[in-house]
């Protein structure tokens, strides 16, 4: 029976704890905090929890060293330090994180040890790459050329639950929301490189509507340039890869930034209220909504004012964290006002569009998978970011997927596998072709 290590318990994990299991595959899952790895196997014969905080090296290696392969799903900072240990113990490696110049930089070693490192095998990063390349090659196995594609993933609550002001709730860490937001972003747009500092993400978004679903905005996600040589498309002049949220939200997130809520800087925030610490950063000494609003250059009565006011940004409330960055603090704050209730479900929105030259003319395309939750059960964005990587660490174990080395999954002898398998779970994107 193969050994799978599975690092990390967090929110998006049971699909792929559960998938596994189902498989007939032994695992062991390896958290900081046992209890949530111990209620993802539960009492399976072949479930395994155990405590583990992955800076103890040692502990680490030896479990690794057990294993046939391992999964990351621990913060990213850890991944590089793991795919090394599974290189020099010969074990495979998955993660739904980016490539890092790092990870990139175990290629050769990983080569050598015969040992796939498979990467990018999420959502997004993950099924984007993948339904995205099924077209792609199919476009070029036509003769014909990509000239755009622009992309545009989220995951929001379903349209029954997207109850607050911020059309939003948490279905993965509050901070790693929170830290997307503050990455520069760079594209192609018309045959030009288009760059947007982290600091000016969000005064950059346009409108776009979903079929059935109404009105998004939608921003930059990072650098999109090197896909073009990533999914083969050098003939491209336009490459874009962005977020979906719901309307309001990219407003709102300049003014928290603005107010420099986005602080990373360790502070001390014992004995303070939430209007103390919305204070220390608007300044003035007049009323602290009126003194925000004008540091904003807007109206109290703006609907971005009404959205700071219902997170608590003005109240006599204590501050959650004691000791941490600002940042920590929004983090914490969302977190309690914008959860899931039980009943809730989230949904999953992904959209590709392709304007396609073939022989038989110039083609728009278009991929759109939309994906709900569970009431009571998993979310739809544990689903979409675990699913393909427990389908993945599968196909390797089984031996479908062999080259080893660092690899993203954009080869058909990738992603075919794994989007078969994902259809039979259900996670199905929908294709249109019109004349463009």
């Amino acid at each position: 029976m193969k050994k799978v290590l599975v690092l990390g318990a967090g929110l998006v994990t049971r699909p792929l704890v559960d998938y596994l299991l189902d498989k007939g595959f032994e695992l062991t899952v390896a958290s900081r905090t046992v209890s949530k790895a111990e209620a993802l196997v539960g009492d399976h014969p072949n479930g395994t929890a155990l405590e583990l905080n992955v800076k103890d090296g040692v502990a680490l290696e030896h479990l690794i060293a057990e294993s046939d392969l391992v999964i990351s799903l621990v913060p990213y900072t850890f991944h590089v330090k793991v795919a090394g240990l599974c290189i020099k113990h010969a074990k495979h490696f998955v993660s739904t994180s980016y490539v890092s110049p790092e990870m990139g930089a175990l290629d050769g070693p990983a080569k050598d040890a015969g040992v796939v490192l498979l990467n990018e095998i999420g959502l997004d990063p993950g099924i984007d790459h993948m339904s995205a390349m099924k077209i792609i090659d199919a476009v070029h196995g036509r003769r014909g050329q990509i000239k755009a594609f622009r992309s545009y993933c989220g995951g929001l609550p379903a349209p029954e639950a997207n109850d607050n002001p911020f059309g939003y709730k948490f279905s993965w860490s509050p901070i790693g929301v929170m830290l997307a937001g503050t990455n520069d972003a760079r594209f192609k747009e018309g045959g030009e490189i288009v760059e947007i500092p982290g600091a000016e993400l969000f005064d950059h978004y346009k409108m776009l509507t979903v079929e059935g679903l109404g009105e998004f905005e939608g921003y930059a996600n990072r650098d999109s340039v090197p896909y073009i040589e990533t999914y083969g498309i050098p003939e491209t002049d336009t490459m874009f890869r962005g977020t979906y949220r719901n309307v309001g939200w990219c407003p709102t997130l300049k003014a928290i930034a603005d107010l420099g809520f986005f602080d990373k800087e360790e502070r001390d925030f014992a004995g303070m209220t939430l209007a103390d610490y919305t204070r220390s950063y608007v300044g003035g000494t007049g009323e602290l909504k009126a003194d925000a609003a004008a540091k904003l250059g807007i109206a109290a009565d703006d609907a971005i004012m009404g959205r700071l006011e219902w997170l608590g940004l003005f109240s006599d409330e204590p501050v959650r964290v004691e000791k941490g960055s600002s940042l920590e603090v929004l983090a914490a704050l969302m977190n309690e006002k914008m959860p899931y209730r039980p009943g809730e479900r989230d949904m999953i929105v992904l959209t590709h569009e392709f304007i396609a030259e073939r022989p038989d003319g110039k083609k728009r395309i278009t991929s759109t998978l939309i994906d709900y939750g569970i009431p009571d059960g998993d979310s739809a964005m544990a689903r979409t970011v675990s699913l393909p990587a427990a389908i993945g660490a599968r196909m390797i174990l089984e031996g479908v997927i062999t080259r080893p080395g660092v690899s993203v999954p954009v080869s058909a002898d990738i992603y075919e596998p794994i989007l078969t398998e994902l259809t039979k779970l259900g996670i199905k994107c929908m294709e249109r072709e019109e004349d463009s």
